[in-house]
């Protein structure tokens, strides 16, 4: 049963904002018996898989920043989480395991790779000492997008994010998820459906939001070109922008006088934005 909450209202429309769906996550572990040590570990480990998986499809996120227990390396890495469509990492060579850093996880474009999220924000990442994370979709676009429900590119980002979280100290109240076109509508549908792992949401041109729950009050920031051919700004942003303003959400709104693009100005507003912002 689809219902309206706090004033974003569902349109089962790709370019406009889809259905809010409640939805459970599996009940948790049972204690294996003392005499039955081996059956236990696996028993526990199929609910544990089975957990992962029940969440993935609700479009929950279950990694969450820890103390680092593992040497931190600096420098643009793969994760080696795939052969063929890996994640890509940035760290600062200012990283500090002392002092943590600000986390955005950047989502490219239809028929983008890892490559194309990274490069959205890399140049500016040094000067403000960010970290980047960059993972690339399992087709050509995200799964909601491309199927209409979560499942294999929330694994894969919940599978980056635990290993970054690992690894680096991560700054919880500058943590973000973000990205261009159809990463942008992703990042807008996961951000809000994980409202209580991320801080803000950066959505460069989006075109619509599909959020499975709207959990937290991530701030958000939305720019958009008032020529943009691809994704036109009148039945994109400038119709999303007033339905998350009046569902009570914290909005920095940017129109700009372009196409289907992230101007440097842009870019770098919304980096200051992030780093900003109480």
């Amino acid at each position: 049963m689809v219902k309206q909450k706090n004033g974003i209202r569902p349109r089962l429309t790709r370019r406009h904002l889809l259905s809010i769906w409640v939805t459970g996550i599996a009940a948790g572990m049972g204690t294996a018996c003392a005499n039955e040590r081996i059956r236990g570990i696996s028993m526990t480990t199929n609910r544990q898989k089975l957990q992962n998986s029940q969440a993935a499809e609700a479009g929950l996120l279950l990694a969450r920043p820890t103390q680092p227990t593992i040497a931190a390396l600096s420098g643009l890495q793969p994760l080696g989480l795939s052969d063929k469509r890996d994640a890509l990492l940035y760290v600062p060579p200012t990283y500090q395991v002392k002092q943590p850093a600000p986390l955005v996880v950047m989502l490219h474009g239809a028929g983008g790779d890892a490559r194309g999220g990274m490069k959205l924000l890399m140049p500016l990442a040094d000067a403000a000492g960010l970290i980047l994370l960059a993972p690339a979709s399992r087709q050509q676009t995200w799964d909601i997008i491309f199927g209409n429900q979560y499942g294999w590119d929330i694994a894969l980002i919940d599978t980056a994010l635990a290993q970054v979280f690992s690894r680096y100290a991560i700054d919880q109240n500058r943590l973000a998820i973000g990205g261009f076109s159809d990463g942008a509508s992703y990042a807008l549908s996961v951000g809000i459906t994980n409202g209580d792992l991320f801080s803000h949401v950066i959505a460069f041109s989006p075109g619509f939001m599909a959020p499975a729950r709207q959990q937290g009050k991530p701030r958000l920031f939305i720019s958009h070109g008032t020529r943009d051919q691809v994704l036109p700004i009148d039945r994109c942003s400038r119709k999303l922008v007033p339905q998350l303003k009046r569902a009570g959400y914290d909005v920095l709104y940017r129109e700009f006088d372009g196409s289907h693009t992230i101007p440097s100005e842009i870019a770098r507003n919304a980096l200051s934005w992030f780093t900003e912002t109480p």
